[in-house]
């Protein structure tokens, strides 16, 4: 057992057209001189890497981990968390989402979702010529427009949403079988996978798919009030990837987990920088180390009030802090009696 890997940062959030933040290398430095020693790369921002490249050129996958290895960065994983969006889209929100699609698949919903199964089909391979081992994504929806079952749902409407989304995901998880890399969905309110029941609905249709996991972030997890400890014992064999971001609900007599459509900062559960909100950091590194898992602790950062740069700053040292040591022997190693199995059996009274 190794431990957690980090301190690692999500670069989605802070991309934009200004330096530090306009290229791979600029933002690399700057996360670097933060104290991170991973980056976990958004593939639909093109200021920061270019998806089509990475599938078609392991020279170009190089240069980027080259542009990395220059400030002591690795990638931990890609993101086609917009892509994913639009595997799957109720035309409620057919407006809203078209704008995370190339331009020339706007308008026009099945050939926006063939480009989406297309850019699931690249990052697949991209992950692999990067040396990753797993990726995260949505996964889209077709029932949550129904999520409160007023009116009344008809007969089979939830299991038809979930049939049709297991059919379009499966032959992505065929890919990402065979490149060799976990698909970690991120269990997010907005998604038909939005909790661990809704994880295991889709899990049944794929098949029990090797390659169908899951992104831990218990931020999303607060806003539902869902226990979020106990979900790490439930599902710790699935969990593969953690985002480390903090959220508090605080409900009042005049709004709850629906928070009254406010504004982020009005709300009643809203994400907030780490160690400003209500997550037990503690007790998730210590149950995620305690069980084995290996991989990276990135954060991602989302708060209605905090800047993102201090967010940022303020991270890499926290999850630093909380990141476990692992031991490799036992607290009562000094005690030990030096017994074999005939001084055992002599203990015991077995002839």
């Amino acid at each position: 057992m190794t431990g957690i890997k980090g301190p690692a940062i999500f670069l989605a959030q802070f991309a934009g057209d200004e330096a530090p933040f306009n290229s791979l290398e600029n933002i690399s430095k700057w996360a670097s001189d933060l104290g991170y020693i991973g980056v976990q790369i958004p593939s639909w921002d093109n200021r920061l890497f270019d998806l089509k490249k990475a599938y078609e050129s392991k020279d170009y996958c190089d240069e980027v981990k080259g542009t990395l290895s220059k400030f002591n960065l690795t990638l931990t994983e890609l993101s086609t968390h917009l892509q994913g969006q639009l595997v799957a889209v109720h035309p409620a929100y057919d407006t809203a989402f078209d704008g995370f699609a190339a331009a020339e698949v706007r308008g026009n919903p099945q050939e926006r979702q063939k480009w989406a199964v297309e850019q699931l089909m690249m990052a697949a391979k991209a992950s692999k010529n990067l040396g990753l081992t797993e990726h995260v994504t949505f996964s889209g929806a077709l029932a949550w427009p129904y999520v409160y079952p007023w009116p009344q749902r008809p007969a089979g409407l939830i299991e038809t949403a979930f049939d049709e989304l297991a059919s379009r995901w499966t032959p992505i998880l065929n890919q990402f079988e065979e490149c060799g890399i976990n698909l970690c969905y991120e269990i997010h309110p907005g998604e038909d996978l939005h909790d661990g029941i809704t994880f295991e609905m889709f899990l049944e249709r794929v098949g029990n798919h090797n390659r169908c996991n899951m992104l831990y972030d218990p931020s999303h997890y607060v806003l539902q009030h869902l226990d979020y400890l106990q979900n790490i014992d439930i599902y710790h064999e699935k969990i593969k990837m953690f985002h480390v971001k903090d959220a508090e609900l605080n409900p009042t007599g005049r709004q709850g987990v629906y928070s009254g459509f406010q504004p982020w900062k009005n709300r009643a559960g809203r994400f907030r920088s780490l160690g400003d909100g209500q997550v037990d950091f503690k007790s998730i590194f210590s149950k995620l180390t305690t069980y084995g898992f290996e991989g990276w602790a990135v954060l991602e950062w989302e708060c209605a009030i905090k800047h993102p740069e201090d967010g940022a700053k303020e991270g890499s040292q926290f999850i630093k802090d909380h990141i476990i040591r692992v031991t490799e022997k036992a607290f009562d190693d000094f005690a030990d009696s030096g017994t074999d199995e005939t001084a055992n059996k002599k203990m015991l009274g077995i002839e």
